[in-house]
């Protein structure tokens, strides 16, 4: 089937109109509630990650253990823009984003928003960086990074970058940084298995203009998303960032694997590291969306 045939014109106009009126909502309110200084301004970007799904008709399949430990240090694939509503949906902390993501029309003032962490990749501002990351993980606030340093297309894990996990060198009272990989998949539209062919239908990537993509992506029906949290692990069990960050991908590329193909994720390999901190108990299932606009 053709990609220009799957989508609904109407449905796509009333998604988007619906995400606007609820955007303009929810950003006018966080603005006054960060200006205040509220506690309420870490727990409203849920709420509007949640909603967005429901519009969005998102179905969010959540698998595996999350971490309770507080700061989480979450670090997952980069397939879409959807990734954002769908990670924040279920994590309640701060993105890491790349400093032109603040220059963005819409996106970089809703990332704002979220007091999203923006990094400069210029090698002469890696340690201011460094140290904003370290405050707000010494305050207690998880943080949520995708080391690919790009979005791909969805069916393959890129290599992780080791220099964009220097956050993991922190040490939050002393103690070492929890860090837990999360894979994320775009596995099925209404129900049906999305192929290798049609998942560009939702990935974002490459040289890709982002408002026609996002105009046939408001018109699709209804996606489902498999968002699987790894064991987690700390830098200290490695010795570096390097060893860390190779990890952290074969555990997330086995997951997307898994999802896609719909089957459990391979045995890790004898020589992996036990697991460390207190996880949250299996939870098969979440689902947002179930009222998503026609």
């Amino acid at each position: 089937m053709a990609a220009n045939a799957l989508g609904s014109p109407v449905r796509a106009f009333l998604r988007l109109a619906h995400f606007g009126c609820f955007t303009l909502v929810i950003a006018t309110l966080q603005r006054v509630v960060m200006a205040l200084g509220l506690p309420i301004k870490k727990v409203l970007p849920m709420v509007f990650h949640k909603q967005c799904c429901r519009i969005m008709g998102i179905k969010i399949e959540r698998r595996g253990r999350q971490s309770r430990e507080r700061p989480t240090l979450y670090v997952a694939n980069h397939v879409s823009y959807l990734d954002i509503p769908v990670l924040g949906a279920l994590i309640r902390g701060a993105f890491v984003a790349k400093s032109e993501v603040r220059g963005w029309p819409g996106f970089g003032f809703l990332a704002t928003l979220q007091d999203t962490v923006f990094v400069a990749r210029l090698a002469s501002r890696t340690a201011r960086h460094r140290d904003e990351l370290a405050s707000r993980l010494a305050d207690e606030e998880s943080l949520i990074l995708f080391p690919e340093g790009t979005s791909g297309d969805g069916n393959r894990v890129l290599p992780f970058k080791s220099a964009l996990l220097s956050a993991a060198e922190t040490r939050p009272d002393g103690k070492p940084l929890t860090v837990q990989p999360v894979s994320i998949a775009y596995t099925k539209l209404d129900d049906l298995p999305l192929g290798r062919g049609l998942r560009p239908l939702f990935a974002w990537y490459g040289d890709m203009d982002l408002a026609p993509h996002l105009w046939q992506l408001a018109g699709l029906g209804r996606l489902t998303v498999v968002v699987r949290f790894h064991p987690p692990v700390t830098l200290a069990q490695f010795g570096s960032r390097k060893a860390l960050a190779n990890h952290c991908q074969a555990e997330v590329a086995r997951g997307v694997a898994a999802a896609l193909t719909g089957r459990r994720p391979k045995p890790a390999p004898a020589d992996r590291v036990e697991a460390v901190g207190d996880h949250r108990g299996e939870s098969p299932e979440l689902e947002f969306g179930r009222k998503a606009t026609a």
